[in-house]
């Protein structure tokens, strides 16, 4: 335990994800140690991230505008959503350069141990996306784990009724990775997901 400010410090950093006690301490004695000009230049970005950064209005993801600049790019195919769970997803999948449709984010995923239900997510919003008819194909790129599947499960059953195409992203083995190091599911997905090998 630490006097006054330097402990509030390392107890507000211990509160960021992925962030412990020991990683709060020493972030907290860098910021102590650090030239005055490069922790205002830290604090001032915070802020400036929380005064101008907003979700856009359309999709969920992070943008500077009401609408993001993937919402906003014409040539970006109205008929195709891709369903994430958070914004940090969008950017993964656009590093691929695959994708050109839209997107939405839900904000999380379901998880009733931690309280998260349906009506905690943008389903609803996304519902609202789909009433018109336009899209044609929702992919489902939740996180391949329990909440994930939970969450791409029970968007499928909702959208059903409206006869859209509901896909979901495949999911298998890595590549540069090991059979025997494989876990069931993981190799059972990858059986799942086969294809023809065009030679």
């Amino acid at each position: 335990m630490y006097e006054g400010v330097v402990q509030n410090l390392i107890d507000e950093l211990g509160l960021l994800p992925g962030v412990g006690p020991k990683s709060a301490q020493r972030i907290a004695f860098h910021v102590l140690a650090a030239d005055p000009a490069d922790v205002k230049r830290l604090a001032h970005a915070l802020l400036e991230v929380k005064e101008k950064v907003r979700f856009c209005r359309v999709c969920g993801n992070v943008a500077a505008d009401e609408e993001c600049r993937i919402c906003r790019d014409p040539r970006r195919d109205p008929q195709v959503i891709c369903v994430v769970e958070e914004s940090k997803d969008v950017v993964a999948i656009e590093k691929t350069r695959e994708f050109r449709g839209r997107y939405h984010v839900l904000g999380g995923a379901i998880s009733p141990i931690d309280g998260i239900g349906p009506d905690d997510l943008k389903i609803r919003e996304l519902m609202a996306r789909l009433a018109d008819g336009q899209v044609t194909e929702l992919i489902l790129a939740t996180d391949p784990n329990l909440e994930g599947e939970a969450t791409a499960t029970y968007l499928a059953r909702l959208v059903k009724p409206m006869g859209l195409k509901v896909t979901r992203l495949a999911s298998g083995l890595p590549v540069g990775g090991d059979l025997e190091y494989a876990d069931e599911v993981t190799l059972g997905r990858a059986f799942e997901g086969r294809r023809l090998l065009d030679v």
